[in-house]
């Protein structure tokens, strides 16, 4: 079991406080905001921990930086925002997807990653 410093606890939560996966230069920035002086080095060094000790997960998607967000999500979708490079999560999942496989094809996992602007770039 490793010991949670204080600089460790404050990414934790500001990752799982988080309404969408974040990026390395978020998880920082809003870091920062908490506990002055952190430096990026210890945010990779803690992301590294958290991720083996099952408390984060990446979300990978080609072209595009990792983010993070908390293991105890169930199973979701996401948006990414054309305009401002933000990532959301879609909390539900469209039903029927094994009626447009190919016949005789099983589907046993997906990813899906809708496109778009919200709601503060598309002026709503």
């Amino acid at each position: 079991m490793r010991r949670d410093t204080q600089r460790r606890e404050a990414i934790r939560n500001t990752i799982l406080e988080a309404q969408r996966p974040l990026t390395i230069s978020e998880i920082f920035e809003l870091t920062r905001q908490k506990i002055e002086g952190i430096g990026i080095a210890t945010v990779y060094r803690s992301l590294k921990t958290l991720q083996e000790d099952g408390v984060i997960v990446p979300v990978n998607f080609s072209g595009q930086p990792v983010r993070w967000e908390g293991a105890d999500k169930c199973h979701h979708h996401h948006f990414l925002c054309l305009s401002c490079n933000k990532l959301y999560e879609i909390p539900s999942c469209p039903e029927g997807l094994a009626r447009i496989l190919p016949e005789g094809f099983d589907l046993e996992d997906h990813d899906l990653l809708l496109r778009g602007r919200c709601n503060a770039c598309a002026g709503k």
